[in-house]
């Protein structure tokens, strides 16, 4: 049943997009922008900067749309929604560089999402949620399952590179910009993705289910616009159109941008690609941290990484089967593979007390500027 819309509730206005909630749709003029920047063949730089902007508000109005379709279907379905499309702007743009060939952006776009919602939002929700306060608690039980997941997932992801190292060509190089392992590590990796979905549908199950309460606090959503079923269903096939012409456009630019400017592919996909496609949920759950929502920050921060390992690092090999040159294998180059190890263990040390202070999100956002570094001068 649709409830009726609450008068109190703020409207997609002009006084909206001055609040916190509303900053991201202010780039919403760079799409229209961006695809005229396209036809007229403006510098590859340009088309890139723009479109990778004009991916904040569509990837924002994608997960708001869900939001309030989520609300109104109930605890089960709603979290399936959540978890759905939590990552479909990134997994759009994935699929899109995948096309094109690029299977080293799309492989440094999915580390760049993993460790980038382990160290860089995790760690802004904490400082942001934590100035001003001693300290901020949320479910040690529900984070000790989600960082165990990822270690899980971690597990599955590596083993293809470690097969490849020992018995083939050896891990890439990050400048590497495609590579056709061959039969039997890319039918390893299709075996990993099969396992690794298995895991993720079996995991919905536990978290919308069995184990409810421990994923879904119940908070009051005050910034809610109250939207019908009809207009959220409406607002999120816009957004989907509007995330895949963007996405387009990006990937199309990516690699006479990433030569203008000097910055290798890997670098683009693993810090920049994976920024943009994750801007507004990263935006979402600082948002959040500061109004002492810590429980809910967490849930986004690091079930959003898992939700990356577990499905849309597996959804890309399968789609990779059907698009592109040849199929995706799961075999990260050093920088990646180290990347995601020392970022989940980092994940489980600071999750494990159920506490957080500003200062613990410092040295998160400490450990990805350096991470940021090493892949700068990779």
């Amino acid at each position: 049943m649709n409830q009726a819309p609450n008068p109190n509730r703020p409207r997609l206005n002009a006084s909206f997009l001055r609040t916190p909630q509303g900053y991201p749709y202010l780039l919403a003029p760079l799409i229209p922008i961006a695809v005229a920047l396209e036809l007229a063949g403006a510098p590859a730089t340009i088309v890139f900067a723009t479109s990778a902007l004009g991916i904040v508000p569509t990837a924002a109005l994608m997960g708001r749309a869900t939001e309030e379709l989520a609300a109104r279907a109930g605890p089960g379905i709603g979290g399936l929604l959540n978890v759905t499309f939590g990552n479909a702007p990134e997994l759009i743009i994935a699929l899109f560089a995948l096309n094109k060939g690029l299977q080293e952006v799309v492989k440094a776009s999915i580390v760049g999402s993993i460790i980038g919602n382990i160290l860089l939002v995790l760690g802004a929700a904490m400082l942001a949620g934590g100035i001003g306060r001693d300290k901020q608690t949320f479910s040690r039980t529900s984070a000790s399952i989600q960082t165990s997941m990822l270690l899980l997932a971690a597990a599955a992801l590596i083993m293809p590179a470690i097969f490849e190292l020992v018995e083939g060509k050896g891990l890439p190089a990050p400048g590497a910009e495609a590579i056709h392992y061959g039969g039997t590590v890319e039918h390893l990796s299709l075996a990993v993705a099969v396992v690794l979905i298995a895991t993720y549908v079996i995991g919905l199950f536990f978290s919308l289910k069995t184990h409810r309460d421990l994923f879904n606090p119940e908070y009051e959503d005050e910034d809610s616009w109250g939207w019908s079923t009809r207009t959220s269903v409406i607002a999120l096939a816009i957004a989907g159109v509007l995330v895949g012409l963007m996405s387009e456009v990006l990937v199309g630019s990516i690699t006479e941008a990433s030569e203008s400017v000097g910055l290798s592919e890997f670098f683009i996909g693993v810090i920049v690609v994976a920024i943009v496609g994750n801007a507004a949920e990263h935006w979402v759950a600082v948002l959040v941290a500061m109004k002492n929502k810590m429980d809910l920050a967490v849930n986004i921060a690091i079930g959003s990484s898992a939700q990356v390992a577990l499905f849309v690092a597996p959804v890309l090999v399968l789609a990779s089967f059907f698009i592109g040159p040849y199929p995706l294998a799961l075999v990260f180059n050093g920088f990646e593979l180290g990347a995601i190890l020392l970022a989940i263990v980092i994940a489980n040390q600071v999750t494990q007390d159920g506490e957080s202070t500003w200062f613990e999100g410092v040295q998160l956002l400490a450990v990805y500027f350096v991470f940021g570094l090493a892949f700068y001068f990779a």
